[in-house]
């Protein structure tokens, strides 16, 4: 019996730690701000008090603008900031009704690998992009990643990009 459950236990510890394994698959692109091309900057439609400026690298940026299917090795990067807030806390918006950009809060990469929705479930399931969120500084945050996963899902007909149309150079 003992026997049993230690080889659970260790069955258990393998999965966490291939689970652990497939959550830092992406790393964070350091240089994607002088390397990548800032395709769009946006209000964020779900979150009403932040904006958001994506980028895309020349593997992303090449197939749409062949208007192909992204290649494995596509990223996207969202520098996700915090909009500026008036001293009653209300978003301050520009003269455009835009909102007022203030401090760098995170870093969303979405980055496409070949095989990796396989070992997702189907409402998580996008494709082969995944997801990482990285402070400012580029460690690693400690997010629940599957909040992207079933946002994007649904997105089948735009590659599960929300902006694909604006993709292209």
């Amino acid at each position: 019996m003992i026997g049993k459950a230690f080889a659970a236990a260790l069955g258990l510890g393998i999965v966490a730690s291939v689970a652990l394994a497939d959550d830092e698959r992406i790393s964070f692109p350091a240089d994607y701000s002088t390397k990548f091309y800032n395709y769009l900057s946006l209000d964020r439609v779900q979150n009403e008090d932040q904006i958001i400026r994506l980028f895309a690298n020349d593997a992303a940026i090449e197939a749409a603008n062949e208007g192909k299917e992204l290649p494995y090795g596509s990223v996207i990067v969202g520098e996700v900031y915090k909009a500026k807030k008036d001293k009653d806390g209300n978003v301050i918006e520009s003269s455009l009704g835009r909102r007022v950009r203030d401090k760098l809060a995170a870093i969303a990469v979405m980055e496409k690998g070949q095989g990796w929705g396989a070992a997702l479930p189907e409402d998580l399931r996008n494709g082969d992009w995944d997801f990482a969120i990285f402070s400012p500084e580029g460690e690693r945050l400690n997010k629940d990643l599957n909040a992207c996963r079933s946002c994007h899902a649904p997105m089948t007909k735009t590659q599960h990009l929300f902006s694909s149309g604006h993709l292209v150079k």
